[in-house]
C-alpha cells in the first residue's frame, strides 16, 4: 500500500509540476500591458508596455521581448514579471525575431530593418526603402520581404564567429508578386503571402530559387483583418494557408503541390495547429469574428464549430495541458477549453479569466529542461 501511495503521490506531484510549467502572457490591446496567467490563475499585470494595438511577444531562453505598434522593443523578465529595458527602433514596427545573439526588427515607418543585441543595444541599421514584413532566420541568414517594392531580401552574417553579427545583402529577389504581407518558414522553404496576387511565393534557401504557386481564388471580398502566417500552420504533411478575402484554407504538401481547398465559414485570419498536429483551429474577421472552426488534419474537413461571446482575436494551444485558449476581445475575457475529448465538438469551457481587451496569447515554458530531469 505504501508503494502504491508513494507512486500516486509522485504522479500527482509530476502532474502538478507539468501543469505549472506554462505561464500565459496576454496582450491587453488598449491598456499598454501584459496580463499574466499562472497556475490557471490571473496573477499579475506588467504595465507601461507602450502601444499594444499590434503587440507581439517572443521568448528566448529566460528572456521575454515585446514589440509595440509604435516601434519599441521591450525586454522583460518572464519569471519575475518585470519590465527591464526598452529601445525604440522606429515610429511603427510590425515584426521581429530573437536569435541567440541578436534581435532583428522589421519596421514600417522608417523603412529599415534594425539589428540589436540581446540587451537592446543597436548594432546595425539596414535601409530598404520599404515597409518590411515576414522577417525570419535560416542559419546565418536573415530573410524578409519588402511590402512596397515587392522584393525578398536575403542577408548573410559576414562573420558568424564574431560576438555581434553584421549582415550583408546576399541576394535580392525582385517582382515576387504584389504586396507581400507575411511569411512562414519550414526547413529550407521561405513562404510569403501576396496580398494583391492570386499566388504565394516559395523561396528555396538552399538553391536560392524562387517560384510562384497559384491559388484558386474566387472574387476577393473586403477584409477587416489580414491573415497571419506562422509556424503553427505547418504540420508534418502539409502547409495550411489562410486565403486572402476568400472563405478558404488552402492545403499544400511540402513540395507545394495543391492537396485541397477547405471551405470555411468566413475570411480566415489565423490557422493554429495543435501540438499533436491533429487539429487546426481557424479564426475569422468581419461578422465571423466570434466564430472558431476546428479542422481535422487527416480528413481535411471542418469537424467542429464554436461561437464565442465576442470577437476572437487570437487562439493558442497549450503545449503541456489539454487546453485551447481563446482571446475574446470584445467580451474582455480569455477562455480555456478542455480538448481532452477525442470528439472536438464535445470540448468544453474549463477556465475563464477577466482580461481587458485581450489580443495575442503567448506561452512561456518556465521549466524547458523538465523532460531531462529524473523523477
Amino acid at each position: 500500500m505504501r508503494k502504491i501511495a508513494k507512486t500516486l503521490l509522485l504522479a500527482f506531484v509530476l502532474l502538478g509540476t507539468l501543469q505549472a510549467r506554462e505561464k500565459l502572457f496576454v496582450v491587453e490591446r488598449e491598456n499598454s500591458a501584459l496580463a499574466v496567467i499562472d497556475f490557471n490563475l490571473l496573477t499579475n499585470e506588467i504595465k507601461n508596455m507602450r502601444n499594444c494595438n499590434h503587440a507581439v511577444v517572443k521568448f528566448r531562453d529566460k528572456d521575454g521581448y515585446l514589440i509595440s505598434r509604435d516601434g519599441y522593443v521591450i525586454k522583460f523578465d518572464p519569471l519575475k514579471e518585470k519590465k527591464l529595458k526598452e529601445y525604440r527602433t522606429s515610429k511603427s514596427a510590425i515584426g521581429f525575431i530573437v536569435s541567440d545573439n541578436y534581435v532583428a526588427v522589421a519596421n514600417y515607418d522608417n523603412k529599415t530593418v534594425e539589428i540589436l543585441d540581446r540587451d537592446l543595444n543597436p548594432i546595425q541599421s539596414i535601409k530598404t526603402g520599404s515597409r518590411n514584413v515576414g522577417i525570419k532566420e535560416y542559419g546565418e541568414r536573415l530573410i524578409f520581404a519588402c511590402m512596397d517594392s515587392d522584393e525578398i531580401w536575403v542577408m548573410k552574417n559576414s562573420d558568424p564567429k564574431a560576438r555581434k553579427p553584421h549582415f550583408e545583402l546576399e541576394k535580392r529577389f525582385e517582382n515576387i508578386g504584389k504586396v507581400p504581407f507575411d511569411a512562414m518558414i519550414d526547413r529550407n522553404l521561405y513562404v510569403v503571402g501576396l496580398f494583391n496576387s492570386p499566388e504565394i511565393g516559395v523561396l528555396d534557401l538552399d538553391t536560392m530559387k524562387y517560384r510562384k504557386v497559384p491559388l484558386q481564388l474566387d472574387k476577393k471580398e473586403r477584409i477587416l483583418k489580414v491573415p497571419h502566417f506562422g509556424f503553427w500552420s505547418i504540420s508534418g504533411k502539409y502547409f495550411f494557408i489562410p486565403a486572402v478575402g476568400n472563405k478558404k484554407v488552402f492545403v499544400f504538401d511540402h513540395d507545394f503541390k495543391a492537396v485541397k481547398s477547405i471551405e470555411v465559414e468566413g475570411n480566415p485570419v489565423f490557422t493554429s495547429l495543435s501540438p499533436d498536429k491533429k487539429w487546426l483551429a481557424v479564426t475569422f474577421s468581419g461578422k465571423k469574428f466570434p466564430i472558431v472552426q476546428i479542422i481535422d488534419t487527416e480528413k481535411l474537413e471542418v469537424v467542429a464549430r464554436y461561437e464565442l461571446p465576442g470577437w476572437v482575436l487570437h487562439v493558442r494551444w497549450s503545449k503541456n495541458s489539454p487546453h485551447l485558449y481563446f482571446s475574446v476581445n470584445t467580451a474582455n475575457m480569455v477562455l480555456a477549453y478542455n480538448t481532452s475529448d477525442p470528439d472536438p465538438a464535445k470540448w468544453w469551457k474549463n477556465f475563464e479569466w477577466p482580461v481587458p481587451k485581450p489580443s495575442g496569447i503567448f506561452l512561456f515554458d518556465k521549466a524547458p529542461d523538465l523532460k531531462k530531469r529524473p523523477f
